[in-house]
Formats: structure tokens, C-alpha cells, sequence
């Protein structure tokens, strides 16, 4: 995968089936890189970290999603972002279309393939609570953003 300036389009990016639940488009520049994420239900991004600061945009579907120790559900319009060095993992219980942003560019994307944690959860009952919060209000009942230790999400 090439790094790219100028302008694009996101349909003419190639799209890289990960799994048969997971596909991605990428599209770098020299100091940082975006990856559309088309997932389907019951494909998991199992634990993991990286050096990469990571900002993440929901487009559609859900996912259930941990940064640290903190766990949340996230739907279309929810932002977090991901501190460089902490652990995360993501479960998708529907159909979802994700945005990640990374900086700088992870070079395993570059080089293309599955990343080792991409795949299928067979145990999603097992780790994920089913008290998680999917929502914060304020007091007019406004959809509001919340802060909660490394992970912030912000509802529109």
C-alpha cells in the first residue's frame, strides 16, 4: 500500500478482504493514515496495543468496545481515541462501518495481510458485561459527551 497525497476517493481505495468478516481500505500519507473498516457481525478485534495514538469515528452498526479498563458501547456518531501503548479490543455484534485514524502510519498495514488479533469471538457472552454503559444524557435528556479515563466518547 502506497502513501498518497492529492485528492481521492474512498471507493477507488482497494478494498483488502482481512477475513471473511473483515475488510479495510487505507489510505496514508507520510505521518499519519486512515483505514475505513467494513465489519460484519461476530467478528472480534481481540486485545491488543500498539504505538500508535488511534482515533476511532463509528460510522454505522455497533461495537463493543474496551480501552484500558473502561468499556463501552459504541453506535454511529461516537468518537474515542486511543493513547499510544494501551490495550484495546473491540467486539461487533452487527454489521458496522468504522473509521480508524492512526499516527504516525502503522507499517503492518503498509505491508498489507491480517493483523494477528483480527478474527471471530466464540466467547463474547464470557467477556463482555451486560451491564455496559451505551449512553450518557445530561439533565434536557441531549445525548452528551462523557469522559472516562483513557477513552472519551462523544455522542452527537
Amino acid at each position: 500500500m502506497p502513501v498518497s497525497f492529492g485528492f481521492n476517493q474512498l471507493a477507488a481505495l482497494p478494498e483488502e478482504r482481512i477475513t471473511d468478516k473483515i475488510a479495510r481500505r487505507v489510505l496514508s500519507g507520510k505521518q499519519g493514515m486512515m483505514v475505513w473498516w467494513n465489519i460484519k457481525a461476530g467478528a472480534h478485534a481481540a486485545a491488543h496495543k500498539h504505538a500508535h495514538e488511534q482515533i476511532v469515528w463509528m460510522l454505522k452498526g455497533r461495537m463493543d468496545f474496551r480501552i484500558g479498563d473502561e468499556r463501552r458501547s459504541m453506535g454511529a456518531g461516537d468518537v474515542a481515541v486511543i493513547p499510544s501503548g494501551v490495550e484495546h479490543e473491540g467486539f461487533f455484534p452487527e454489521d458496522t462501518e468504522v473509521v480508524d485514524i492512526f499516527a504516525p502510519p502503522r507499517e503492518d498495514f503498509l505491508a498489507g495481510g491480517a493483523p494477528d488479533y483480527m478474527g471471530t469471538s466464540n466467547n463474547y457472552a464470557a467477556v463482555w458485561p451486560t451491564n455496559c454503559k451505551s449512553d450518557s444524557r445530561n439533565a434536557q435528556g441531549l445525548r452528551a459527551g462523557a469522559v472516562y479515563g483513557a477513552i472519551r466518547v462523544l455522542r452527537y
